[in-house]
């Protein structure tokens, strides 16, 4: 499935009375994941057993989970709390009403674009599986990784110019509906010096 090899293949059901369990959610937020979530498979293990390629000194193994949703518009936390279900490395499938998109998490959930189910693919590049999940998570988040950077930084770098970006387009929003010539005159060199912070990020000064 999903382009990976047929010795990878699982049909295991991960019942959601388990993370109910596990995770001791009251009836309010059982009644929400259920309500995004209809039922989990486990239908792939990566790992030397599985695949022609070394464990890691982090990765030994990840398993690829297929979430059938109710809604396409689901709440991204129950997402988040099936990644603390298992302590190990997990790719998820995303599934609604024949389109799928693929998702993991990495201090915080990166989410890959809507496909056709049909159009979803695997793909497993590295020589040991600490490359390949790394590679799962660029592919995932659409990554761009700048010479010098791990992983982990590059997504931190990433997070950053995404909060400054949101700042400044707050800030203009409020600039042009301000009244007030000298409040408008701060935010509009508030936005210049974040702009500028912004700038020296997007250069990696």
């Amino acid at each position: 499935m999903f382009g990976l090899p047929q010795s990878t293949e699982l049909n295991r059901q991960l019942p959601k009375k388990s993370i109910y369990s596990k995770f001791r959610l009251n009836t309010a937020d059982r009644v929400r994941f259920d309500a995004d979530i209809r039922k989990l498979t486990i239908i792939g293990e990566i790992s030397p057993a599985t695949v022609n390629i070394e464990a890691g000194e982090n990765v030994t193994a990840f398993y690829v989970i297929l979430v059938s949703l109710r809604t396409q518009d689901y709440d991204e936390k129950n997402i988040v709390l099936l990644s603390k279900l298992i302590n190990q490395s997990m790719l998820f499938a995303l599934e609604y009403e024949g389109k799928a998109r693929l998702a993991v998490f990495c201090t915080k959930l990166l989410q890959a674009k809507w496909v056709p189910v049909k159009e979803l693919k695997i793909k497993l590049i590295g020589l040991n599986l600490d490359a390949v999940w790394e590679n799962i998570i660029i592919q995932v988040g659409n990554v761009e990784m700048e010479k010098g950077n791990t992983l982990e930084e590059q997504l931190a770098i990433d997070e950053e110019r995404e909060k400054l970006r949101r700042q400044i387009e707050r800030l203009e929003r409020r600039a042009r509906s301000e009244k007030q010539p000298r409040r408008k005159l701060e935010m509009v060199q508030q936005v210049k010096r974040l702009k500028s912070e912004l700038s020296s990020l997007i250069k990696g000064e």
